[in-house]
């Protein structure tokens, strides 16, 4: 067998055995399950996620998905808690301990204490019948039968195991507490992420100066002397009452300035773009985008609650802005 062919049938071998390890979490959904969510769900307090090596990294995560996701947690490492980071912990709060064998020295110093501070354990465990498991006051099962490593030492198939029960957690969490999109941008502020979901079309518009808004009497030559001076692509018409009346674009010039020997002169009323769609200003900015890129457009008239023209948003604004 040549070496690419043998490492395909490895990686699939891999991964076939991490699925079969998910799948057989199935059978375990239980009401253990069902009591670990009634008691996250009712803390007062914080959920606290604890553990070392391997399991540790996976409780990082875990803890990480809840907290985005509107559970209040923390991540503590067993070893730096049993050296003072176990005053961040209260009875109002609930720790999950993750640990395959239940028996890592760091986590059963933890268990007398936390006992003592009267805070709720649930463990998730390779080994029900552990210490860790028989201090816990739940018991999440996520024994496999072997890790994917080819010496059945480094933790693979367990804490895959343990990842997925945790995002089953989370996911349950989110649907109880009626989590929404809005919710979920609070929580995510930064990144292109929070930009698809919190970014207004009002936040990005060009308005003012950089915003040419004409009457529909304005002879072409002055708009686009306004278009020039705004560095704009285009110049909204409107009336005295600033609604929308028109729009001329660069593709407007383009196409009459042949056809119109007299194309500055006239007034731009007669070439305009007639009832131009528009957008409302508090619309998100990935909508204005979507809706521009259907109607193969590169401006977009924003109008207020009352239908009245505020600003202008070109492509390049949205470009700009990482969306």
């Amino acid at each position: 067998m040549s070496l690419s062919k043998k490492y395909i049938k490895l990686a699939k071998e891999v991964l076939q055995l991490e699925a079969s390890a998910i799948q057989n979490l199935v059978e375990r959904i239980d009401k253990s399950f069902l009591d670990t969510l009634e008691l996250i769900w009712k803390a007062k307090g914080r959920i606290i996620i604890t553990g070392v090596g391997k399991a540790g990294i996976i409780g990082q995560k875990i803890s990480a998905t809840l907290a985005s996701t509107g559970t209040p947690s923390i991540w503590v490492h067993s070893g730096e808690a049993i050296h003072g980071d176990l005053g961040r912990v209260t009875k109002e709060d609930v720790v999950i301990i993750l640990s395959n064998s239940g028996e890592s020295e760091e986590v059963i110093k933890l268990l007398p204490v936390l006992k003592k501070i009267g805070t709720p354990i649930i463990a998730i465990t390779g080994r029900p019948d552990s210490t860790l498991g028989r201090y816990s006051d739940i018991v999440l099962n996520v024994a496999v039968e072997k890790e994917a490593c080819p010496l059945n030492l480094a933790p693979t198939t367990s804490t895959t195991a343990m990842l997925a029960m945790g995002d089953a957690i989370a996911v349950c969490l989110i649907k109880l507490r009626d989590f929404r999109q809005d919710d979920f941008a609070l929580y995510h502020p930064g990144g292109s992420l929070g930009k698809r979901l919190l970014l207004k079309v009002k936040d990005i518009m060009r308005t003012g100066e950089r915003c040419p808004i004409v009457l529909p009497e304005t002879p072409v030559k002055e708009v686009l002397v306004s278009i020039t001076s705004a560095k704009a692509g285009a110049a909204i018409i409107a009336d005295k009452n600033q609604k929308i009346k028109g729009i001329f674009t660069d593709g407007d010039l383009r196409r009459h300035i042949e056809e119109r020997p007299d194309l500055l002169s006239c007034k731009i009323k007669e070439v305009m773009t007639k009832n131009p769609v528009s957008i409302n200003e508090n619309e998100l900015a990935i909508h204005a985008m979507k809706e521009m890129k259907q109607r193969k457009i590169d401006e977009l008239p924003v109008i207020n609650a009352k239908n009245q023209v505020v600003g202008i948003l070109d492509i390049q604004d949205l470009l700009s802005a990482g969306l």
